[in-house]
């Protein structure tokens, strides 16, 4: 925020279809009501409402929430999401808008950024928002999403997908990576990281994670990657093998390659990159260190291969990545 300007929190409008689920509805306030700023001011005003008048919407549980804004709020808010709902009848059935829907939708404001959590990925779809665009939804309803939309190239592999002012996730869990991931691009890492410590959940899962393992959960007689990996962050700035890392559970490297990708979605390369990307991002934001320090301490060896996996994983280099989150906020 600039000196002078009037502060006016980021207003991120929620909004709630017959037949939601309260988990999901839940997420965006659980997320975005956390973070503050240096005066202890909220950064984003969350507010949920409804595609009708103030009153109650029907949840998919055996309970109504009693919604106090009607779809006017749309006009008002920087973000709109919408989360999955049981309910979405023509929308799912015919992938058109309701009446109701639609007048709603053509009270938001042209760039608004638009985001969806699992199902609501049908809501935009309809409204037409993501023709020609990436997107992903749940797994299990990730063929039926391509054949009934077939101008959204649909990604049913992950967790979420950034394409800049409007964001797809996949089901449930994903909904808390897609939201934090948009606090992190607002406020950077430490903000980010704060809220999901506050919150008991990872601080963050790239959005190219396989939103599908076949063996989320190990089995308790085989043995586990999870030595190797605390054991690699513990040494990000020095050179890492992978037969280094599979020596720290005893496996073989094809065993522990395999082991790794059944454990956390993505390969050993695909991990360590990403450690060292978030690693990069909160030497940027709370140290001085020169860029090229940066660089080593996040093991990149050079500024010049720093620069390369930060433009990937977030389009800016890192001297434009410190510009704009070196002031940072505080929850």
């Amino acid at each position: 925020m600039s000196e002078g300007r009037e502060f006016r929190p980021h207003r991120v409008a929620v909004l709630a279809l017959d037949g939601l689920l309260p988990f999901e509805l839940g997420i965006p306030h659980r997320i975005f009501g956390r973070p503050r700023d240096a005066l202890r001011r909220r950064l984003y005003d969350v507010v949920t409402c409804s595609v009708r008048p103030p009153g109650p919407v029907q949840t998919d549980a055996d309970f109504a929430i009693d919604v106090q804004h009607g779809p006017g709020i749309l006009a008002t808010a920087d973000t709109v999401i919408v989360p999955a709902s049981y309910e979405l009848g023509p929308v799912y059935d015919d992938g058109v808008l309701t009446e109701d829907l639609a007048a709603a939708f053509a009270l938001i404001r042209p760039g608004t950024r638009l985001a969806s959590i699992c199902t609501g990925s049908y809501v935009l779809a309809a409204a037409g928002v993501l023709d020609g665009r990436p997107a992903t939804t749940h797994w299990a309803d990730a063929d039926r999403f391509q054949r009934m939309f077939p101008r959204v190239r649909v990604d049913p592999d992950v967790l979420f997908i950034d394409d800049g002012d409007v964001l797809t996730s996949a089901g449930v869990a994903a909904g808390l990576d897609l939201c934090l991931h948009m606090v992190r691009r607002d406020h950077g890492t430490a903000v980010a990281n704060e809220v999901a410590r506050r919150t008991v959940v990872p601080p963050y899962r790239d959005g190219g994670q396989a939103q599908y393992i076949e063996r989320p959960v190990p089995d308790p007689q085989q043995a586990t990657t999870t030595a190797a990996r605390a054991w690699a962050l513990g040494r990000l700035h020095e050179p890492i093998q992978l037969r280094d890392m599979a020596a720290q559970e005893a496996m073989s490297v094809r065993t522990f390659t395999r082991r790794f990708r059944e454990e956390t979605g993505v390969s050993p390369g695909q991990w360590l990159t990403q450690q060292r990307v978030e690693r990069a991002r909160q030497l940027l934001e709370s140290t001085d260190l020169s860029v090229d320090q940066v660089a080593r301490q996040a093991g990149f060896g050079t500024a010049q291969s720093m620069r390369q996996h930060l433009q990937a994983a977030l389009g800016v280099t890192p001297t434009a990545y410190r510009r704009t989150f070196r002031a940072g906020s505080v929850v």
